[in-house]
């Protein structure tokens, strides 16, 4: 009996010494995220504040990963531990808008006591079984789904809309605030929840371990750069016509690069349109652009997105009846962040009552559900087909006429809000600070403005430098000209 007595209380000393990583839920948080979202048609002021709650869990360094959307336009970012109450102040350390991942630092240092970070797995094999913890719904009690792998396949990522990266579909529920928690098989996450389907009934996706560990490796020199991306368009290559037009023999696959998009120098020295993609870094491409990637038929641009901001990838393309080995560069594209969501304060300049910002995809989505009728096929061309005209209009970032603030010296001005502006006073506008430059530089009595529909107006300018003064009192607008952020 004695022996006994003593072997429990060894036991629960042993117990007592155990990890709590064996607990996951333990590392596990919730975030409350206070919010403040910009007014992308009146771009000086930002909406109410507003509170919302998501997911995230703790890994090495004391950090928590989570995802950007959870955390954006914050104010305030508040962090709860595995049943406690008490919110912890947390800090945003990085934010990468691409892979909707971010993470956090918490003020308090002693808020990671007793929490054993969470460790990174692989990416799990379809059919595997899965377990999704979070805070659902602004629950206070943590939430376990089990769910079933059912699909592994790029796909777009919602949040920020212009970005396709590698995600992992389960049946799973993946509810509001379940977002940034983590995704666990076998005591390690193998993903990150961060969005669902409407359209698809018992159906959640996450974001693998490749995309989080990217994410990682990205910012460990203190900065983050973001996801790379080659600049080519593919294009089936079924059609056997077009097949020998291209002397390619029957025994080898490979996709038609149909275009070069721009800005991407280093693809347009080495690439060229109807080359033959036959491997991406020794993965041979099927004639729909696809590869085969651990068991998964996904799409080759898998590849591309695990080489690093400036690192290089090698090819081999069929080129004039021959097979050619090719070393690409891989750099981010920031010239398209315009035509995703945006999360930096949207740059303007108001001149005579007239309100310039930049055409971008959250100020088409502002404009309601009907956005592609109000702004028109115009604006729309402006802002999505500037990458398949020249490298210029591929990194110019358009100028839209937001709004008309009422003053008798534009009362007579025959432009409509939601057009694009193209030349002030003779020189061309293609950014916020050629606007600026072009405003400035201007001579005579007139500021004169031409739109991308020909239409062309005129302010007086004496007018309109007195009209800005006294219409920024009257609106308590806080400078007549933010300029916009550079692409860093």
């Amino acid at each position: 009996m004695p022996l006994f007595r003593t072997s429990f209380g060894l036991l629960l000393l042993i117990a007592a010494a155990l990890p709590l990583a064996a607990e996951p839920e333990r590392s596990v948080v919730k975030i409350i995220n206070y919010s403040q979202q910009p007014d992308w048609q009146e771009p000086w002021r930002f909406l109410q504040v507003t509170g919302s709650t998501g997911s995230g869990f703790v890994i090495e360094g004391d950090r928590i990963l989570t995802n950007a959307h959870v955390v954006s336009w914050s104010n305030q970012i508040l962090v709860q531990r595995y049943q406690d109450p008490k919110p912890y102040r947390a800090r945003l350390a990085y934010f990468g808008r691409d892979c909707d991942l971010a993470v956090l630092e918490v003020v308090d240092p002693d808020f990671f006591e007793g929490i054993e970070p969470l460790e990174i797995g692989e990416l799990p094999p379809v059919r595997s079984t899965v377990t999704t913890y979070g805070y659902p719904a602004g629950g206070q009690q943590i939430s376990y789904t089990r769910g079933v792998i059912s699909r592994i396949e790029m796909q777009r990522y919602v949040q920020v809309h212009n970005r396709s990266l590698l995600t992992v579909q389960t049946d799973a529920a993946i509810n509001p605030g379940n977002s940034g928690g983590p995704v666990i098989l076998d005591g390690k996450v193998v993903g990150v929840s961060f969005q669902g389907n409407p359209r698809l009934e018992n159906a959640g996706f996450f974001i693998p371990p490749e995309v989080v560990r990217h994410f990682l490796e990205d910012i460990e020199d203190g900065s983050y750069d973001g996801f790379p991306d080659a600049g080519i368009a593919l294009a089936d290559l079924h059609n056997p016509a077009f097949r020998e037009a291209l002397e390619l023999p029957d025994a080898l696959d490979g996709a038609r690069i149909d275009r070069i998009l721009h800005p991407f120098p280093e693809t347009h020295e080495r690439l060229r349109p109807n080359d033959v993609l036959l491997e991406i870094a020794d993965h041979p491409v099927g004639s729909d652009g696809t590869i085969l990637y651990k068991g998964n038929r996904v799409h080759g641009a898998v590849l591309f997105d695990q080489v690093q901001h400036g690192g290089t990838i090698d090819l081999k393309v069929w080129r004039d009846g021959a097979a050619l080995d090719l070393r690409l560069p891989l750099y981010v594209n920031r010239a398209d962040r315009i035509e995703g969501r945006q999360y930096d304060p949207p740059p303007y300049l108001v001149v005579g009552g007239l309100v310039f910002t930049e055409l971008s995809l959250d100020y088409l989505l502002s404009l309601g559900r009907d956005w592609r009728h109000q702004a028109g096929p115009l604006a729309l061309q402006a802002l999505f087909n500037r990458d398949k005209l020249d490298e210029a209009s591929a990194r110019a970032r358009p100028i839209v006429l937001s709004k008309i603030l009422r003053h008798p010296i534009n009362v007579d001005f025959g432009v409509e809000p939601r057009s694009v502006l193209t030349e002030l006073n003779g020189l061309p506008v293609r950014s916020m600070d050629e606007l600026a430059a072009a405003l400035e530089a201007g001579e005579g009595d007139f500021h004169h403005f031409r739109f991308i529909d020909g239409r062309v107006e005129a302010l007086r300018r004496a007018e309109a430098e007195a009209a800005t003064e006294e219409l920024l009192e009257t609106y308590q607008i806080p400078v007549a000209f933010r300029p916009g952020l550079p692409d860093a």
